[in-house]
């Protein structure tokens, strides 16, 4: 597929981001999740929109409309951008954890918007939902920066949830500086129980990374009493130590800020609690630590 066909079911973009990758990042929050994390920070990434209309009502700025403007004669639900106030109560009424506000987007227009800002960013990351169920637009996006005179000194990076196959991995690294993978829990137990899926391709793709010097972070979200970590510290620590050791381990503390349901119900993790996470696994030979930027209650 040539590049101007390659298109994505875009969330939203970030113009300046200190924390997605090293540097100053743009950021490109693609629709769409094969997780269902119960802890999940942006939850209304998850789905994708199936144009029931349910959210149409809610809307207090008459933002949201039905069309049948489709090529197919379909109707969906149509966005104004100009009208919204961007309240997001129909992110909160969507019965499928989904966003009527995506919009599609060309290699070409997302290029457009790279240039706009390529004079005060050092890299783009993509991110989700799950970046990685989009991959040919990624791969076709990475490419064309990588033939670009004017783009070239960017970075590439993907965030993302580590469930893309080996032959996927494979297809983008020629084009890919770096990934940054969430394990979500050490046993296959808890990660199911987290998340809705086995981790096996997780580790897979962590390993794989690694052996082509790609793993720029792994990162471990603490949450108390629910993630089990601390309970497999050693054999945490030990499969840690194996990393390259220019990987970063980015350790954050879970907070309730964007969450749902039960989750809401969950501890959060105090500043004491993400700090004696690090020192147990500093203790047993990790390095490379990175603790949460944002400040956390003590």
């Amino acid at each position: 597929m040539s590049n101007h066909l390659a298109t994505a079911t875009v969330s939203k973009t970030l113009n300046f981001s200190c924390v997605d990758g090293p540097g100053n990042r743009l950021v490109i929050f693609l629709q769409g999740c094969n997780f269902q994390c119960k802890n999940c920070h942006n939850p209304h990434t998850i789905g994708i929109c199936d144009h029931c209309g349910d959210c149409i009502e809610h809307c207090p700025a008459n933002a949201l409309s039905m069309t049948t403007a489709s090529p197919a004669g379909k109707t969906q639900v149509r966005w104004d951008a100009n009208a919204c106030t961007h309240c997001d109560t129909c992110l909160a009424v969507c019965p499928r954890q989904s966003n009527p506000k995506t919009e599609q987007y060309t290699v070409e227009r997302m290029l457009a918007v790279i240039r706009k800002n390529s004079l005060f960013i050092s890299g783009i990351t993509v991110t989700g939902g799950e970046a990685t169920l989009q991959l040919n637009f990624i791969i076709h996006l990475f490419e064309a920066i990588k033939a670009s005179a004017d783009l070239q000194h960017l970075s590439c990076m993907i965030d993302s949830n580590g469930s893309l196959s080996e032959t996927g991995w494979k297809k983008v690294l020629p084009v890919l500086d770096g990934a940054m993978i969430d394990l979500k829990a050490w046993q296959q137990e808890t990660h199911r129980w987290l998340t809705g899926r086995e981790h096996h391709r997780v580790f897979q793709s962590i390993q794989l990374l690694g052996q082509h010097n790609k793993l720029h972070e792994l990162r471990l979200l603490y949450i108390p009493t629910v993630t089990d970590f601390d309970v497999e510290i050693d054999e945490l620590a030990k499969y840690l130590t194996l990393l390259p050791t220019d990987t970063r381990i980015r350790l954050n503390a879970f907070q309730h800020h964007g969450v749902t349901g039960e989750a809401l119900d969950w501890p959060t993790c105090e500043k004491s609690e993400i700090t004696l996470f690090a020192e147990q696994l500093a203790v047993r030979g990790v390095r490379n630590i990175v603790l949460p930027a944002v400040v956390i209650r003590s």
